[in-house]
């Protein structure tokens, strides 16, 4: 994986680690997710250090959330009839190792992209003056794509954390982020963060 060159920097200021669906219905059904989950928990722990703001989304659905996806929905309307997805449920709350902080955003969504439906991200972001968004989550061919596609049109800098998300298909995983994502994105490992702030 291409290192992020010495001449690339954020603004802290302006930057925002989104940690995605990083929830237990999520995670037992990913290969591998606790090394993803180690290495988001690392990049939060970097993000508290240089003051990056950091959002939290997860998607739970309200039995009318659940009741409104259409079974035309090929992707998502399984999983809402299912009800693996019921918000108030522990399988659909953050992960124990990820502490919220008073400061951090917490997003609430009912379709898979961290802009979709009424999600407020996208206020709150230009609120906050982000331009510059550093993507992880639970999965690549999911939130992670749907995310940064919907991030891409609307002019964000894009960074990928590519240790830092997974994917059911390890395969998908790695053409998505080897040769559809750098298109849009610039592909980072948590191991790179430290060289994202320059003095």
């Amino acid at each position: 994986m291409t290192s992020v060159p010495h001449t690339t920097a954020i603004d802290p200021t302006r930057t925002a680690l989104l940690l995605m669906d990083f929830q237990p219905a999520v995670l037992a059904a990913v290969p591998g997710s606790a090394d993803v989950l180690a290495r988001a928990t690392e990049a939060l722990d970097w993000a508290r250090t240089h003051d990056v703001r950091v959002v939290f989304v997860r998607v739970a659905l309200t039995p009318a959330d659940a009741a409104a996806v259409p079974d035309r929905n090929k992707t998502f309307a399984q999983a809402a009839q299912a009800g693996w997805l019921e918000d108030g449920t522990p399988a659909t709350a953050l992960h124990d190792s990820l502490k919220v902080h008073e400061s951090d955003l917490t997003i609430r969504k009912v379709r898979i992209s961290a802009f979709a439906g009424d999600t407020d991200l996208r206020a709150q972001l230009r609120e906050r003056s982000i331009d510059t968004l550093i993507l992880s989550g639970l999965t690549t061919s999911g939130v992670v794509l749907t995310t940064l596609r919907q991030a891409a049109d609307e002019d964000y800098r894009l960074l990928v954390l590519t240790d830092a998300t997974g994917d059911v298909d390890s395969e998908v995983h790695r053409v998505l982020t080897e040769k559809v994502f750098p298109h849009q994105a610039e592909m980072i490992t948590t191991a790179d963060l430290a060289r994202l702030i320059s003095a």
